[in-house]
C-alpha cells in the first residue's frame, strides 16, 4: 500500500537541508559562489522529492486500478464522515 511514513521521512529530510542550507551562518551576505551552491543543493532536493512523489502517485494510480468499486466506496464514506463532521461545527 501507499508509504506515507517514508515519504513523511523524506520532506523532512528535505526540510532539514533546506533549513540548513538557508541559516544564518554569522558571516553576513553569502558571495555568489556560495548562493549558486546552495541553488544547485536545493534544486538536486527538489528533485529528488519529486521523483519521489511520481514513484508514490504511480502507486496510488495501481491500487485505484486494482479496485474501482472499493476505491469509489471509500472515496463516498469519506465524504460522508467529513459531511457530518463539519455539520456539526
Amino acid at each position: 500500500m501507499f508509504n506515507s511514513s517514508e515519504l513523511s521521512e523524506e520532506l523532512q529530510a528535505l526540510k532539514s537541508e533546506v533549513s540548513h542550507l538557508l541559516s544564518p551562518n554569522g558571516d553576513g551576505i553569502l558571495d555568489d559562489a556560495k548562493n549558486r551552491a546552495i541553488a544547485d543543493q536545493i534544486k538536486s532536493a527538489l528533485n529528488e522529492l519529486g521523483e519521489s512523489l511520481s514513484e508514490q502517485e504511480d502507486h496510488a494510480e495501481t491500487l485505484i486500478a486494482a479496485r474501482p468499486i472499493a476505491t469509489i466506496a471509500s472515496a463516498f464514506v469519506l465524504g460522508i464522515v467529513i459531511g457530518f463532521m463539519l455539520r456539526r461545527h
